[in-house]
């Protein structure tokens, strides 16, 4: 009897509907692109991922379908799993919706990727509310210094307007800083990251509700472009800080 008890127990944890909603957007970085481990295919009790299919299945990665043949570890599984520590009575659900090698421009209101983002998180909000958007995007502006300068006030517009969209007006909002290695690499595929770097660490002066995590000491794969799978993990876990630092309510 103690034994399908303990079985029911687990069962119910790893299934059911969530109610704590995070929509995860960006590009490649957010989608994550790091090398599954087994410790990345354990569930992990009440945080679940929106798959493709619209389905709410346990949280493993990876958590997006981007582009199947490359997806990896993301920041989203550790981000889900510290913030159900946290709480234990938070059931996290996860909505993948970002997309690699895409430009800010690509995610302006009104475009597929924005539309897409709008749909799948208010088919997850009908069963839990919208606690927080998850954003690591730049790569794809730190090309060119006129997208970079301006990425701030891009980012911003459109952030409001998603927010407004999706009825949460004051929903936080964690950002991420580009990888070190960006600049650091010996031919840099992006020139002007420092750039980006700068105006997505100043989003909370413009965004309310919205903090930046820093990419300190992280590292990349061998292509010195994507976080690889250690670094996607401690990434997951600063994002959960930074919005713990901004959502006093949570645990509570």
């Amino acid at each position: 009897m103690k034994l399908f008890l303990l079985t029911l127990c687990a069962a119910f944890l790893l299934k059911g509907q969530p109610h704590e909603i995070f929509l995860l957007i960006g590009q490649s970085n957010m989608a994550g692109r790091g090398v599954v481990e087994e410790q990345d295919r354990q569930p992990i009790p009440r945080v679940f991922m929106l798959n493709k299919a619209m389905e709410w299945v346990p949280a493993i990665d990876p958590v997006h379908f981007d582009k199947p043949d490359i997806a990896g570890v993301g920041l989203a599984r550790t981000f889900g799993k510290v913030l159900a520590a946290a709480d234990p009575n938070a059931s996290i659900g996860l909505v993948p919706a970002a997309f690699g090698g895409t430009s800010l421009e690509e995610w302006k209101v009104g475009g597929k990727l924005y539309e897409e983002a709008v749909r799948r998180a208010k088919f997850a909000m009908s069963s839990g509310k919208l606690r927080g958007i998850l954003w690591h995007q730049g790569e794809a502006d730190a090309g060119k210094k006129e997208l970079a300068s301006s990425y701030r006030q891009r980012f911003s517009a459109m952030i409001t307007q998603l927010r407004a969209d999706l009825g949460e007006p004051d929903v936080p909002v964690v950002v991420g800083q580009l990888g070190e290695f960006l600049s650091e690499s010996a031919t840099p595929r992006s020139p002007f990251a420092s750039v980006v770097d700068e105006q997505l660490a100043t989003v909370p002066l413009t965004v309310p509700h919205s903090a930046f995590v820093s990419s300190n000491g992280l590292t990349s794969n061998a292509d010195h472009l994507h976080f690889d799978a250690r670094s996607q993990r401690e990434f997951g876990r600063r994002y959960a800080l930074a919005f713990l630092s901004i959502d006093a309510s949570w645990a509570h």
